[in-house]
């Protein structure tokens, strides 16, 4: 049996709208400017510690950040997201086809509970590996590791699949196969120079790429 690691944001739903604007809230909430959307959208895919930190410079302000951003995200953001065009159909044909699926994300792992929980194909998922909120676990090589450390398996019976360089970079420091997607945050430039082993244009490309 393979084991499927799915990345969540820019993978699995387009959450670009939930997460500026908590960002853009939490900014506010600071007394901070808001930057361009372009600018927010660089908040795709990293830990929300990792983000804040250069421009906040103060580990105390960095987490009262943190906690604005949680609080709008708790109430509204969470939902603000939209399933991308055809990954609802690639997720079951993979479970059809024995695949054992999980989530692996930079999230707030009760935040992406509470998501999986309510998309149409979240009960393919067998896990959901997220941030723990202290920050402790946020890193996509860390998450990764945590993964397999609940499965108790090795990464040579993992793909791990996203959209960003820190998807790429985790598996690889894991020796982990992967495929980066062209429909998310990240970009065919970002994802060649993490060096994905393949680039899947679509999600109907997967199943073709996973069984290669």
């Amino acid at each position: 049996m393979t084991t499927l690691f799915f990345d969540m944001d820019g993978t699995l739903i387009d959450s670009a709208v939930g997460i500026t604007r908590c960002v853009e809230y939490a900014l506010v909430k600071m007394g901070l400017p808001v930057p361009a959307e372009s600018e927010l959208r660089r908040w795709i895919g990293p830990a929300l510690r990792t983000s804040f930190g250069p421009l906040l410079n103060d580990p105390v302000r960095v987490e009262e950040a943190v906690l604005h951003y949680r609080d709008r995200f708790e109430a509204q953001g969470w939902s603000e997201h939209e399933i991308y065009a055809g990954i609802s159909e690639t997720i079951e044909s993979l479970h059809a086809a024995g695949h054992r699926l999980a989530v692996v994300t930079a999230k707030n792992e009760p935040h992406a509970r509470k998501i999986v929980e309510h998309l149409p194909f979240g009960h393919r998922f067998v896990d959901v590996v997220g941030a723990t909120p202290d920050g402790r676990i946020s890193h996509k090589d860390q998450l990764i590791a945590e993964a397999l450390q609940r499965f108790g398996i090795a990464a040579d019976e993992c793909w791990m699949i996203g959209d960003r360089r820190m998807d790429i970079e985790g598996a690889r420091h894991h020796g982990m196969r992967n495929v980066g997607v062209l429909w998310g945050f990240g970009g065919e430039a970002e994802l060649r120079e993490a060096g994905a082993l393949h680039l899947a244009t679509t999600p109907e490309e997967l199943p073709r790429l996973l069984a290669a």
